[in-house]
């Protein structure tokens, strides 16, 4: 069952963004960062229920134009094969305006420090709020994500061509049958994904928002947003990189940089994962971050991340 609130006001660019939260908020809380073209509801509910069982407090949310929370219709058109060759005219945000957001929500949340996790493009997300904004975050995990160094993590041709060849899906209908085929070409090999479960979020995150103008809008946000390698040196807080060897959408590379540009980070290389969180890793994955959380809250004294008063 979805208990979907929307945040009103929120930060800087003063958007609605649509949450949700989950387990006993006196617990460390965990803010979960989705990546491109996904919505709250890409986040399984099994794998929230492997956090909450570990005593974690779990806020997920929609990050700017993606299912709820506001969409920047009013942006000018994405150009992301310009954007990719340098002219970066058509972005209309960056990475840094999502990362404000999600602090943003922390504040409306009255939230003074979260553990956070990003995947995938909230991998990048998650990074930015790290370095951009320290006081905020406990710890930082970044899953099958990568730096913005355009040599490391990036996508196979294979991939690239089997997941956007052929005519655009528009109708639910085949918006869910891409779903189902694309999962077969990125998900986790060692780790086989429940076609159903992935036709049932397709579906929601359907009914929930379409919008393929969004999608094309974060793309150039994260290429606009360039390479964080210089930035991550600085992340002072216990970090953890997990990756799947065998992503072929984010290159295992993008971990391996990461890890190696944030001080002091754990790196975790699981083999037959892709780029998914299949039920078969839910207990093992939810485990290292309750791992690095509890690294984190020692380092900050032991204390549960306070509420904000005033905010």
């Amino acid at each position: 069952m979805l208990n979907e609130q929307i945040a009103k006001d929120v930060g800087p660019a003063h958007l609605d963004i649509a949450w949700e939260q989950r387990g006993d908020p006196k617990h460390p809380t965990v803010l979960l960062v989705m990546g491109l073209a996904a919505q709250l509801v890409n986040w399984p509910l099994g794998f929230l229920r492997a956090l909450v069982a570990r005593e974690l407090h779990v806020v997920r949310f929609d990050n700017r134009d993606s299912g709820h929370s506001t969409h920047m219709r009013d942006a000018p058109p994405p150009e992301l094969p310009a954007a990719l060759e340098g002219d970066l005219s058509s972005a209309s945000y960056t990475l840094s305006d999502m990362a404000a957001d999600a602090v943003g929500l922390l504040d409306a949340l009255k939230i003074d420090a979260a553990h956070v996790v990003g995947a995938s493009l909230g991998g990048a997300i998650a990074q930015t709020i790290a370095i951009e904004h320290p006081t905020r975050v406990r710890s930082l995990t970044t899953m099958m994500s990568t730096t913005g160094d355009m040599s490391v993590g990036q996508a196979h041709p294979a991939t690239m061509k089997a997941l956007f060849g052929g005519p655009p899906a528009r109708t639910r209908e085949e918006v869910v049958a891409r779903a189902v085929r694309s999962i077969a070409v990125v998900g986790s090999p060692a780790f086989p994904a429940d076609p159903a479960a992935v036709a049932e979020s397709a579906g929601l995150a359907y009914d929930r928002a379409h919008d393929e103008v969004a999608i094309a809008r974060q793309a150039v946000a994260s290429v606009a947003s360039g390479d964080r390698t210089p930035l991550l040196r600085a992340i002072d807080v216990p970090t953890l990189v997990l990756h799947g060897l065998a992503d072929t959408l984010c290159d295992p590379s993008g971990g391996r940089a990461t890890a190696a540009a944030i001080p002091g980070a754990e790196l975790v290389l699981i083999d037959g994962m892709g780029h998914n969180l299949p039920p078969g890793l839910w207990a093992r994955i939810s485990e290292h971050i309750a791992a690095i959380v509890r690294r984190g809250d020692a380092r900050a004294g032991g204390t549960a991340p306070r509420r904000l008063e005033g905010r």
